[in-house]
């Protein structure tokens, strides 16, 4: 039996197969019928524009000779995406087989569906006669760049971007939960000031929310001018047309983007890059973020909550594997990878045009793909762990070497004020800890040694590792700023 005699077809990758239940929300605008839907999207607005012009040019036709189109016209032209279906992405297909060229096969779709508005409109209309209007004074790379700037547009929008900040927003409520919650640092993997669990998760959260700001505020360009961006064939159709007015407003007003007036054959692609980018550091910090949530857990600062039925190992029934955080880690990777990939390739082109740029932006739903599939497990590894109180105040409790540092600052402070025996603090605190196991009984013996005034005495006997947390609760706060 061979697998490729099987139909439906068998996904060749995890995101479309074992994944698909978690991206495919993404399917709805990063999959080819999406980017053929918005293509057709693209020409009957242009069509529409074209006929009926724009407040500026106070709607007439832009292209002479043309009727405008009644409000049943546009509607019908409008309604030709918007029911692009399972028979529509069929008939697409056998027009590319045929043309080998997929924008040619949107245009003669839509001349499909122009011949048959007769039998919903009624045999007075205009539409069967307009085909030469389609794709009128466009290359392809006008339909094309701004289908894709629309398609990723509500893909980041609608589907990643609202994904990352439930996350964010998620680890911002653990962060005000557990705001008071010491625990030990630990700097090289030794242990360091303790600082609070929701200080540490604060940390993660003000990161992740300055890079989802900078995606939110992503432009998202496009062009409409011509073969080499020089409107040459419009103003050789219609001299007396004031072209850069019409692609403005065509790109700003019509396709919700921001309208770039400089290009070659194709739009640079420049804003693609800044977004996977932005999008790709995010990764990044989620990427840390997994891997420290991992360590805590092989720590003991985290506990995992079983899963009834779930098997941890196969040998070992004791096991509770982390293995949403892992999965997370390993689908980040791909994504940067992915992400680095568009965003280095896709600002190079030969001269006016070349065709890198097709292939690659064709992988564009699988870099958000695997980030979407990451933010996933993140976020329900995320709610299957709880801290070890246990765990953490024992962590604590054995490391009491970690007042060197207050100690050997409060000695600098008492030598500025003119106590005497402080000098050379940091060695005599050294000589105390460094390789020892020490408690709270050989802390109070080191400060009684000492000449502190009864303030810092006092203030420096109160201290225990649980408490030696700074404005580490304080700072939690900072992460909504």
């Amino acid at each position: 039996m061979q697998l490729t005699d099987i139909s439906p077809a068998i996904a060749l990758t995890s995101l479309d197969g074992r994944y698909h239940a978690q991206t495919s929300p993404l399917v709805e605008y990063l999959s080819e019928p999406a980017l053929n839907r918005e293509r057709i999207t693209v020409e009957v607005e242009w069509m529409i524009m074209l006929a009926n012009g724009f407040e500026g040019n106070g709607n007439q036709p832009i292209v002479p000779g043309v009727r405008p189109l009644s409000q049943a016209e546009c509607d019908y032209l409008r309604a030709i995406p918007r029911d692009f279906g399972e028979e529509g992405i069929a008939r697409h297909a056998a027009y590319e087989a045929k043309t080998h060229h997929d924008v040619k096969a949107v245009e003669y779709y839509i001349d499909d569906e122009l011949e048959k508005a007769a039998g919903v409109l009624g045999e007075g209309t205009q539409l069967p006669g307009l085909k030469t209007l389609v794709h009128f004074a466009c290359t392809s790379e006008d339909i094309n760049n701004l289908a894709i700037s629309r398609c990723v547009k509500a893909a980041v929008e609608r589907i990643w971007l609202p994904r990352a900040r439930e996350l964010s927003d998620y680890l911002a409520g653990k962060a005000d939960e557990f705001r008071d919650l010491p625990m030990l640092a630990l700097t090289h993997g030794q242990p360091a000031t303790p600082t609070t669990l929701g200080k540490e998760l604060a940390v993660f959260v003000h990161r992740l929310n300055r890079q989802l700001g900078h995606v939110g505020e992503q432009e998202y360009l496009g062009k409409i001018n011509g073969a080499t961006g020089t409107f040459g064939a419009h103003t050789v159709a219609c001299p007396d047309t004031d072209w850069l007015a019409v692609s403005r407003v065509f790109v700003t007003e019509r396709m919700g983007l921001t309208w770039n007036p400089l290009t070659t054959q194709i739009e640079s692609h420049d804003w693609q890059a800044e977004l996977y980018g932005a999008i790709g550091h995010a990764n990044r910090i989620l990427h840390n973020l997994a891997v420290d949530v991992w360590m805590y857990i092989s720590r003991g600062v985290f506990a995992q909550v079983p899963v009834k039925g779930a098997t941890g190992s196969s040998t070992m029934p004791h096991k509770v594997n982390p293995i949403r955080f892992e999965n997370a880690e390993a689908n980040l990777e791909l994504s940067c990878s992915l992400l680095d990939t568009l965003a280095h390739t896709l600002v190079e082109s030969r001269w006016q045009r070349d065709l890198t740029d097709s292939t690659t932006q064709r992988n564009i739903g699988a870099a958000l793909g695997y980030s979407l599939l990451a933010l996933d497990n993140l976020l329900g590894g995320l709610k299957s762990i709880h801290p070890n109180f246990e765990a953490i105040a024992r962590e604590l409790d054995d490391n009491w070497e970690v007042l060197g540092e207050p100690i050997q600052t409060a000695m600098r402070a008492q030598e500025f004020a003119g106590r005497p025996g402080m000098d050379k603090p940091y060695e005599k605190v050294k000589e105390l800890m460094r390789g020892h196991s020490i408690g709270k009984a050989d802390i109070e013996a080191f400060i009684d040694s000492l000449d502190f005034d009864e303030a810092t005495a006092s203030r420096l006997k109160a201290l225990t590792p649980a408490t030696y947390t700074g404005l580490a609760a304080r700072l939690v706060d900072y992460d909504r700023r």
